[in-house]
C-alpha cells in the first residue's frame, strides 16, 4: 500500500544527504510524489529546496498530528454481485420466516466469512491428518481461538452462528446491551467480530464499538451485517464521525438506500423468530 503523502524529515545541513535534493527535484514534479518537510529542530534550520516545492510543516501542530494518525472507515460489501443477489433473495422474501430465514442468514454469513473475513484477518497454518496417513498443512482463521464473535441480540444471532460454523474454534458471546461485554470476556482476545442483521443508523454498533474500546483499545473489531443502510456510512453519519477517533471495519452482504426501518411484521428480528405480532 502506497503512502498518501510523504513527510521528509530534515535535520542539520551537515548531516543531510547530498543526493537527496536532486532526487526530490525529480520525484516531486515528474514522479508524482506529494511531500512536505518537517524540520528538526523546527526553529533553527534552513528548509530543504524551497517551501513551494517542499512545504514546511510543524509536527507538533494538532491538525498535522490528526491527519497523520487519523483513523478511518473500511467498508467491504458485495452489493451487485451475483452471489449477493442470490443470497439476499430469501432474506428479502416476506414469505420466508422463522427457521428458513435463519438458515438464509447463516448462508449469507458463510459467504461473508470466506469472501471477506479471511482476507481481512488472514489465515494460519495447522497440521491435519491426510487420508493417505500423512500430515499436511490445514488452514484456519488467524488467531481463531482468540477470536470472539458477538451477535447483537436477537437479530444478529443467526448470522453469528453462520460465522461460528466457518470459524468453529472461535468463542461466542450473546449480547443485548454493550455492558454485556465484560472485561473478562475480552481477556486474551485478539479479534472481536460484532454481528447484526441490519445496520440502520449505526447507533447500536457504535455503542458496542465504544464499549469494547473502553475495555481494551488494542483489540481488532470487525462488524458483520446482512444489510447496511446507505445513510449509516455516508459522510456526516454517526459511524463516519466515530471513525475519526477509531478504526472501523464493516463487512456487509449489501448496501440499501431504502431508509425504512422495519417494525412489527417487517422487523427482521420478528421475521427471524416468528414474533411478527410484536410491535
Amino acid at each position: 500500500m502506497a503512502a498518501d503523502e510523504a513527510i521528509v524529515v530534515v535535520g542539520k545541513e551537515e548531516t543531510r544527504s547530498k543526493s537527496m535534493d536532486a532526487e526530490l527535484r525529480t520525484a516531486i514534479p515528474t514522479g508524482g510524489l506529494q511531500a512536505r518537510q518537517a524540520l528538526l529542530p523546527y526553529n533553527s534550520l534552513r528548509p530543504r529546496l524551497d517551501m513551494e516545492t517542499l512545504p514546511v510543516i510543524h509536527l507538533e501542530d494538532e491538525n498535522i498530528l490528526a491527519s497523520i494518525f487519523r483513523r478511518r472507515l473500511y467498508f467491504y460489501h458485495a452489493t451487485g454481485e451475483n452471489a449477493s443477489k442470490m443470497l439476499s433473495t430469501p432474506m428479502r422474501d416476506d414469505s420466508i420466516r422463522g427457521p428458513a430465514l435463519q438458515e438464509a442468514h447463516k448462508k449469507a454469513a458463510h459467504y461473508l466469512s470466506t469472501k471477506f473475513l479471511v482476507e481481512i484477518i488472514g489465515l494460519e497454518k495447522f497440521p491435519v491428518r491426510h487420508p493417505q496417513n500423512k500430515s499436511i498443512d490445514g488452514y484456519r482463521l488467524l488467531n481463531e481461538r482468540e477470536t470472539l464473535i458477538v451477535p447483537l441480540m436477537r437479530g444478529g444471532q443467526p448470522m453469528a452462528s453462520g460465522v461460528n460454523e466457518v470459524f468453529p474454534t472461535a468463542q461466542l458471546l450473546h449480547a443485548k446491551l454493550p455492558g454485556d461485554v465484560k472485561k473478562e470476556n475480552l481477556k486474551g482476545i485478539v479479534t472481536v467480530i460484532l454481528v447484526d442483521s441490519v445496520i440502520n443508523s449505526g447507533k447500536s454498533i457504535v455503542e458496542f464499538l465504544q464499549r469494547i474500546r473502553e475495555v481494551n483499545d488494542a483489540i481488532r473489531v470487525i462488524v458483520v451485517a446482512g444489510v447496511v443502510q446507505d445513510q449509516a456510512v455516508r459522510g456526516g453519519s454517526l459511524i463516519r464521525a466515530v471513525a475519526r477517533s477509531m478504526e472501523i471495519t464493516i463487512v456487509a452482504l449489501r448496501v440499501s438506500k431504502n431508509k425504512y426501518t422495519g417494525k412489527g411484521t417487517t422487523d427482521t428480528g420478528n421475521r427471524l423468530f416468528n414474533t411478527t405480532q410484536l410491535d
